[in-house]
């Protein structure tokens, strides 16, 4: 009984701190003013709580920021493009379809329709058999120098001693034919302000010394056919070398490009250097060849020693704008075609690696 009693007391006591913990709880929300919040003023600090902390300063976002550098740095460009570039080359567009004529330093134009067209194709004796001569010149030229080319980029990628000087020496006509040098070289020293002693100077790069070789070997009294015969020869492969530089690169960077794989399965496979080369070099190169194609025929159309670009030059310097024009965008028009063509001929048998 004891024990009972001592229990119930205990309860007692426990239920009494409870019911005093109570009122003091109930007693000190009633001392505290009530706080009402509306939904909107609730939803709003929601959302503040939920938008991302802004860093002072930094009102643009960061991959806004970096496209918008991308542009400033492409603007000069872009407006370098425009001004020296397009505009020039709407100019003539218009020009072509117009008789010009420069009064009181400004350009009177008389639109003439495609009189100037018709007049380059047939009237101009000189315009036709340039572009006949230019086009079987590109013929020849174009495979020569992608053979010798592919030539001299697999000797090239070789390991030997002066591997390096070799690579050197071969782009070195590219560095030289992009500056004042080859002006020096060809004779036209006054072209860049200097007189007198540009014939002399340039002797030592002339590739037509046929004579004097053999005059200084002791031969005299060879046939003119056969001088003439040599000088052609050693005149093409100065020429040859000379527009090879970047179709050289091009092929040794595609060489370099073919996977060991490749390579290890043709030797377990035990072929031979010949079925090596036509069978994984050609078919990996290929996409570079394509390339070079391309470059070789624009840069064959682009040379100012060309008959076209003189006879074009030569109507721009007497003023003859309108045709000068017209000769240059047919121009244009015809390289477009050709390229055109042999981009399709020449793709149909090009090997693409789908990973």
């Amino acid at each position: 009984m004891s024990n009972e009693i001592m229990e119930n007391e205990i309860l007692d006591e426990a239920s009494e701190a409870v019911e005093e913990a109570q009122q003091q709880v109930e007693e000190a929300a009633e001392e505290q003013p009530e706080v009402t919040m509306s939904s909107e003023a609730f939803e709003e600090k929601i959302s503040r709580a939920a938008a991302p902390v802004k860093q002072k300063g930094m009102k643009i976002p960061y991959e806004r920021r970096k496209a918008l550098y991308g542009y400033g740095f492409i603007a000069l460009w872009f407006i370098g493009t425009i001004y020296f570039f397009i505009i020039p080359l709407v100019e003539s567009l218009i020009y072509s379809f117009n008789k010009t004529q420069p009064v009181n330093g400004e350009m009177k134009m008389e639109y003439v329709g495609l009189d100037n067209y018709v007049y380059a194709f047939r009237k101009d004796v000189d315009y036709s058999p340039a572009l006949v001569a230019m086009l079987k010149d590109t013929a020849l030229k174009t495979p020569l120098i992608l053979i010798f080319s592919i030539f001299v980029a697999v000797i090239l990628n070789q390991k030997f001693k002066g591997r390096t000087l070799a690579r050197a020496i071969f782009f070195l006509p590219v560095i030289i034919a992009t500056g004042p040098v080859i002006d020096i070289i060809n004779g036209n020293m006054s072209t860049g302000g200097y007189a007198g002693g540009s014939e002399q100077f340039s002797s030592m790069f002339e590739a037509n010394l046929v004579d004097e070789l053999l005059n200084f070997l002791g031969v005299y009294n060879i046939s003119d056919s056969l001088t003439e015969i040599i000088s052609s020869v050693v005149s093409d492969i100065m020429n040859l070398v000379w527009n090879s530089g970047i179709q050289i690169l091009l092929f040794l960077s595609a060489l370099q490009g073919i996977p060991t794989s490749a390579k290890e399965a043709a030797n377990m496979e035990g072929a031979t250097a010949w079925e090596y080369f036509w069978k994984i070099t050609i078919p990996y190169i290929s996409p570079m060849i394509l390339a070079s194609i391309v470059y070789t025929v624009v840069d064959s159309f682009v040379d100012p020693s060309n008959d076209v670009m003189l006879l074009v030059l030569t109507k721009s310097s007497s003023w003859e704008h309108g045709m000068m024009a017209a000769m240059a965008w047919s121009y244009f028009a015809i390289v477009g075609v050709v390229l055109g063509i042999v981009v399709v001929i020449v793709n149909k048998v090009v090997y693409y690696e789908v990973e």
